[in-house]
């Protein structure tokens, strides 16, 4: 009985990454800069357009921190955030002194809700409180309605700080997601669509702003021949070798977001048919998801009372990972008594959602493996 372990997302290396860290190594650049560095940011620049500047860093959480600093947020200011997500998209505004207001989603991309966003803006403008940006998410993979999102925005002056972590290769009415705000960040943690190890990036619409968060991501060392500094910096450039994984990660990346929407097709298909079991899919031409992970909504009313859970425990006890959806912000202990909006959109999703196994490495059999315990757990 084939019983190895099926995971979430893996990382995939394309054959050619330790070409370039063999080079890093050779020529002795082992330090958070160099030719590898530089190579990947012209790399993500060709592959995103829309003139994008990038800067890489050491995570996609700071890419968020340097973001906010570059939008001006401090002590005192309000941030809203989309709701659904992951921690690291709210923490950055706690680490400034800010606070986070966070928002509800909308049932079609499962992203901030237009509706929820421009009535959490007129209401905190009513409280004296303006907010200083806002804070929107890919989430999966899946695009969010960056037109109503960027119109209210800009009805309002308010900068967009474009989440696209999860969303690299993901594409809006056929721009790249984390192109749109702002400024956008990207993720390269060990289980996004390619990786570094660790890593993320931020994407700048000026030559000036990516040269600010690099100068910033150094330590903010002053143009001196001693070290001297005059603002706060800190310690976030990429380091040349975990570029170096990088650079050979860009060659295999159209390979993986289409293996990954492979992935979610193989699902539909099998999946799709299942009266109580909803496949999240692009609800529009417009959209075009990486499908980074494949995602479904489990409606126990039709399934005769079998819930996310027991799908979950069952797929786990048969060595198949599995994840709920995103516990939303506006749930977590730590962020408890913060300003909310929303209908219970993002509540309900958390409730009834599974990621499902959909790394880039995985194979029919594989991908077999999750349908066929899926359908056992339903039919018993």
């Amino acid at each position: 009985m084939n019983n190895k372990r099926i995971w979430l997302s893996l990382a995939h290396m394309g054959g050619k990454e330790q070409e370039f860290i063999k080079d890093a190594f050779d020529t002795n650049w082992i330090v958070p800069m160099g030719p590898n560095v530089d190579g990947f940011e012209r790399d993500l620049e060709s592959f995103l357009k829309s003139d994008s500047h990038v800067a890489a860093l050491s995570a996609g959480t700071a890419a968020l921190h340097l973001g906010l600093i570059l939008l001006g947020v401090g002590v005192g200011d309000e941030v809203i955030c989309q709701s659904f997500t992951f921690a690291a998209s709210a923490n950055p505004i706690i680490y400034l002194g800010a606070k986070p207001v966070f928002v509800d989603s909308e049932p079609d991309t499962w992203n901030i809700c237009p509706n929820q966003l421009e009535r959490a803006i007129i209401d905190r403008i009513l409280k004296g409180k303006k907010p200083k940006a806002i804070i929107v998410v890919h989430l999966y993979g899946m695009p969010a309605k960056m037109n109503e999102i960027l119109t209210i925005a800009a009805k309002y002056e308010i900068a967009v700080l474009e989440d696209a972590a999860e969303a690299l290769g993901a594409q809006y009415e056929g721009r790249m997601c984390g192109t749109f705000g702002d400024l956008g960040v990207l993720s390269f943690n060990g289980n996004k669509i390619i990786t570094t190890s660790g890593g993320g990036a931020l994407v700048c619409k000026s030559k000036e702003m990516a040269e600010k968060a690099r100068f910033l991501a150094t330590q903010a060392r002053d143009d001196a021949p001693h070290y001297q500094h005059s603002q706060i910096g800190y310690n976030y450039r990429m380091s040349n070798v975990v570029a170096a994984i990088g650079r050979g990660q860009m060659l295999v990346l159209q390979d993986r977001v289409e293996k990954r929407r492979s992935n979610f097709a193989y699902y539909k298909s099998m999946l799709s048919p299942v009266n109580g079991i909803d496949v999240h899919q692009e609800p529009g031409m417009q959209f075009f998801s990486n499908y980074w992970l494949t995602t479904i909504l489990i409606k126990s009313d039709l399934l005769g009372g079998i819930d996310r859970e027991k799908i979950r425990i069952s797929l786990e006890g048969k060595n198949i990972e599995t994840r709920p959806l995103w516990k939303p912000m506006h749930l977590q202990p730590v962020f408890s008594g913060l300003p909310y909006y929303g209908d219970g959109v993002c509540d309900s999703l958390f409730k009834q959602g599974l990621c499902l196994p959909s790394g880039s490495g995985l194979e029919v059999g594989d991908l077999k493996r999750v349908v066929d315990e899926i359908q056992r757990t339903i039919n018993l």
